[in-house]
Formats: C-alpha cells, structure tokens, sequence
C-alpha cells in the first residue's frame, strides 16, 4: 500500500539524477521517487497529556505515538487558540517515534536527565517530554540563535517546567562529562526525507552536501558522546535516506566509541523498516511504506555502568516572588529582570548546565518586577502546573482570542480591575490587565499572530 495524498511534481523540482541513482543500489527504495515526486504528505499532530488532552478514539491514530493522530486536511493552525495554549504540536508522524523511544528507554520509570543537542523547533523534545516518567529533566539546544528561539517558544507553550533552552556549539556539552542518562542527536541533514514536503531540500541536494552533512554529523555525535554516562543511551536521528549520514556514522560509533546497538523497539509497527547495510539495529521510515515522511533512527549505549554526575550548584533565590501562581515545590530566580520559576528538585542540574551552556530560556518564565507589583508573563499562562484557581478568570469566545493574540486590547466588562486570566474553552489562554474601560494586552510582541487575515470559521484541530 502506498501512503500519501496525489500530488504532481513541477520540472523545477524534479529529483536529482545521482540521489535516484544512489536509490536504485537498495532494493528497500524501490518506487520511493515515484511516492516522493507523486504523492503529498500526511498531515499529524501530537497531544500534549500534560494537559489533560488525549487522542479521541475516533482520530486516525498514529500506531507507534499514541499521543498522534491523522488529519485528513492541513489547518491554518495559527488561527487556532489550542496551538497557543500548548494543547498539541503539529509534527510529522515519523518524527512521533522519538515518543515511543523515550518510553522504552525510560520503562523502569526512573526520571531522566535527557539533553537534544539539534532540539529546534521542538517537536522530538516535546514529544520526548510527555514520554519520560514524571520528575525527568530535558534540556534542549541548537546551534542557531533564530531557531533557538523558537524552540524556546514551542517549549513554552508545552509548559514544563523542568527544561532549559540553550543556544551554541555542541562542543560546550563536552564539559558535563557523564551528566546525561540520554542524549538525542536528531542530526542535521541533506534533508532526502523532506523532498516530498520541502522542494528546497530538492533543489538544495547534492552529493557534496551528503558528504558534508555526513562531516558534521560525526563532530555533534563525537560531542554529545562525551556529555553521556555510562551505560547510557544515544539517540541518533536523521530525515535522510543515505548510508552515509545514517548506518555508517552509526557503524563508526560503534567502532570508534564501542558502542552497543539497540533494539529501537519499532520494528513491529507496519511499514517500519530496518538497516539496508550493516547489522547494526535500526528504523527506516520510509514515505509509501508508512503514514509519514523519511525518517532514521538508531539507539547505541555507552560502555559500562555508572549513575550521572551529581551537581551541588543552585540558583540565588529572589526575595521577591509572588504567591501560590505554582506549586510550593517551585522556587523563583532573577535572570535578567525576569523572574524564573523552577522546580526545586530541578535546580542543581538547571543551574549547572546555565554554568557550562548559554541558557535563553529556564523553567519557566513566571513573571516581571513592576515597581511594587509582579506581572504574570505570558509563558506562566502555558505551565502545567499553573494554579489558575489565584486568579480572577474571564472566558473570551473565538474572535476575541484571536484578536487578542494578534495584540489587540478586549473589554472585560464584568471583571474586576487587575490581572485577568483570560481562558478558552475553559483553558488558560494569556494574561491581560484590565484598567476598566479596556484590558491591556500584556501579549509579547514576539509571541502574536502577525497575519492580518482571520478564518470566518474556526479551524476546530481538537474536541476538547
């Protein structure tokens, strides 16, 4: 059966001559071009269970996420206030493996300490996150300060608040020696299992590129090694089809660092397939085999036995901090006029790698230091363990949640001055300050909907 909507390939993004070339050596990608030139991409997305949302048993399930499913049509998702409330991430199904992965690795229900190191935008760390046992620490970085920034964002709405965002070379990991239970390398790629959603990767494709990615790949895998305890687990990943950037960076590991191959565990999922060189243990996803786009995944273990290294470091408690907006297990830090919330039992680990890493983004960003008052920050909104009970709460229909995320000022006629919480559905949505006659948006410029278009119809993604 092959999957994937019809499609008709233009003549300016036909594939290039030598990758169908290079496809043709591996029975395994017979008819792959026709599907990638052919047919168009499915189109997912994950739930967040922190939020209390789950897959309705009606969806299309995506068989090895339960926490994905189908849709049959692309949204315009932007104009959706579930998006922004953190409610589910739009994420192509291949991708949602890193979730069962994370279940595997993690099946004792020991909390881990998990670093991605090529995190942006988000979507295996968030998955990730909803996977690993409660208690579990995720740090996530990339190399580029823009999508960082973005990662930063979608972590945000996710909500938890045992993450830290870094910014910069993988290299810096390589001073928290045996820090990490797991670390994922989604590596960056020549991007063959995007073709069918992405005409650049196509138009950007060729062999110096393969064996340049291949290069790089090997320096970020070599780095995040050395931040892994033994008997630890690397998660190796990329959205391409070569050898080159998957089996044989995976057959160098293991010789160079005498790695273990493991069983990724998705072997038993239809259409999943496995290496086409070497015996190395791997997952192939591969568009018309599967409901998805092209994906590689591998799982080595570090030699030997040993627990993470402990850490004795901590956050300067600020004297300021405002009441019961989380939990009493959250402690509050200034980081740079903000004041960031973190989970004490988080905090040693949190505050090492801000030691060794450049960090723009801590726990949670709980609020800012206004003279005699605290404001809520936007991303406070969006914590899973935000108390919404502390605060006066107005329900606001669709077109006023929009126009508010577009930061815009509504009227709040029967509620009291102060800060609202203005919810959706009965969900938090953001905060706003309302002075009377109107309420001030208190919405990031960086976080609204820049689109001056609004859809007549909400696009309803979720039944919740």
């Amino acid at each position: 059966m092959t999957y994937g909507q019809s499609s008709q390939a233009s003549p300016e993004t036909a594939l290039p001559r030598h990758f169908v070339e290079m496809l043709g050596h591996y029975p395994l990608f017979d008819g792959l071009p026709d599907v990638l030139m052919n047919t168009a991409p499915d189109v997912s997305v994950r739930v967040n269970p922190g939020k209390g949302v789950s897959v309705d048993a009606e969806m299309s399930c995506v068989p090895w996420c339960t926490d994905g499913f189908y849709l049959p049509q692309r949204l315009p998702f932007t104009f959706d206030p579930a998006l922004h409330q953190g409610l589910y991430y739009v994420q192509d199904a291949s991708s949602m493996a890193i979730s069962h992965i994370a279940k595997t690795l993690s099946a004792d229900g020991r909390p881990l300490r998990w670093l991605d190191v090529c995190a942006a935008p988000g979507g295996k760390t968030t998955a990730a996150i909803s996977a690993l046992p409660e208690g579990s620490i995720v740090i996530a970085n990339e190399y580029d300060p823009r999508r960082a920034a973005a990662l930063a964002e979608n972590l945000e709405r996710w909500g938890y608040g045992r993450t830290a965002v870094t910014v910069g070379d993988t290299k810096a990991y390589r001073r928290l020696e045996g820090f990490f239970d797991v670390v994922a390398v989604d590596a960056p790629c020549s991007g063959e299992g995007m073709m069918r959603k992405e005409p650049q990767a196509v138009r950007q494709w060729t062999p110096a590129l393969v064996q340049q990615c291949a290069a790089l790949q090997q320096q970020i895998a070599d780095n995040a090694w050395q931040a892994l305890r033994p008997g630890g687990y690397m998660v190796y990943s990329t959205c391409t089809f070569n050898v080159q950037e998957n089996e044989r960076n995976v057959a160098r590991m293991i010789e160079r660092y005498d790695a273990r191959s493991i069983d990724p565990g998705l072997s038993d999922f239809p259409g999943v397939a496995g290496a086409v060189e070497g015996t190395a243990c791997c997952a192939r996803f591969i568009p018309g085999r599967v409901r998805g786009e092209g994906l590689f995944v591998a799982v080595l273990q570090k030699p030997g036995d040993a627990a993470v290294q402990p850490c004795r470091r901590s956050f300067a408690k600020t004297s300021v901090a405002p009441g019961k907006w989380l939990p009493d297990n959250y402690i509050y830090t200034d980081i740079a006029g903000s004041l960031h919330a973190v989970p004490e039992d988080a905090a040693a680990v949190l505050a090492t790698v801000a030691k060794h890493a450049k960090c723009i983004s801590i726990g949670i960003e709980a609020g800012v230091v206004k003279g005699r008052d605290i404001l809520p920050s936007y991303a406070l909104a969006h914590a899973v363990d935000l108390n919404a009970d502390v605060f006066h709460q107005a329900e606001v229909d669709y077109h006023t949640a929009i126009a508010y995320l577009r930061g815009e000022p509504v009227v709040l006629p029967d509620s009291p001055r102060g800060i609202i919480l203005l919810t959706f559905r009965g969900r938090p949505l953001a905060f706003a300050k309302n002075i009377g006659n109107r309420a001030n948006n208190l919405v990031p410029a960086s976080r609204r909907i820049i689109s001056p278009h609004i859809p007549d119809d909400e696009p309803i993604v979720l039944s919740v």
